[in-house]
């Protein structure tokens, strides 16, 4: 009896330490997110394919977009207390974009300007332990990147600079890990990583052929987010 006592005393006290989620929950996180390109560019083979601009830019060019660390907001719907979907409404993102890897002095290495990116992504969430205070997720769903700030500039020797801009928005997939700590009255602490595709066209306002855009190169972002926050249960 005495026994029995103390195993009901114990779960008295740690039952209102745990939050755990049930269907019907739902969740809203904060998190502090570093978006990391891990792009592929081919600038100096495709704008080297540009008949007016033959010879501009060195073969192994890049274009290369930086790192940025912003606020990421997210709402989490259960649908069972393993399954959840996640809308990631993240601020927009502005990212430094820059030649990288040209060795020719009339279009030398050189900040073109910047881009910003608004990224909502919808994932579908599998929580492997939801009824204890370690719960790891996986999941899956689709990304639509928006470009807000799109126009560049690039030198060009003694040539006024010509125009750049990033041509498309993008839609992609998203890969998501993570995982939640469980506190008390529904609070939880969470890390969460995810892979995102993400391509777009660059073009160039051709000053050599009747200002038309033409294309310079397709580049593929696709950036690693990590972030790390606090939620809350509802």
């Amino acid at each position: 009896m005495k026994k029995s006592l103390l195993v009901l005393a114990m779960a008295a006290a740690f039952a209102p330490v745990l939050a755990h989620a049930e269907a019907g929950d739902w969740v809203v996180r904060v998190r502090a997110a570093n978006i990391n390109p891990d792009e592929d560019s081919k600038l100096g083979k495709t704008m080297n394919k540009v008949p007016s601009l033959t010879g501009t830019i060195s073969p192994g060019a890049e274009l290369s977009v930086d790192s940025n660390t912003i606020p990421e907001f997210d709402i989490s719907y259960y649908f069972t207390k393993n399954i959840a979907a996640e809308l990631i409404l993240a601020t927009g993102s502005k990212h430094d974009v820059s030649i990288k890897g040209s060795s020719n002095p009339l279009v030398p290495n050189q900040l073109l300007g910047s881009v910003d990116v608004l990224p909502p992504t919808l994932t579908v969430q599998w929580h492997f332990n939801p009824d204890q205070t370690f719960d790891p997720y996986v999941g899956a769903g689709i990304n639509y990147s928006a470009f807000l700030d799109r126009n560049l500039n690039v030198r060009r020797g003694a040539a006024a600079p010509a125009k750049i801009k990033v041509d498309s928005d993008s839609w992609g997939y998203a890969l998501q890990a993570g995982f939640d700590v469980n506190l008390k009255d529904g609070w939880l602490i969470n890390a969460d990583v995810k892979y995102i595709t993400l391509d777009t066209d660059v073009k160039l306002k051709n000053p050599l052929n009747a200002n038309r855009w033409t294309k310079i190169d397709s580049l593929d972002i696709n950036p690693w987010v990590f972030g790390i926050g606090i939620g809350k249960k509802f």
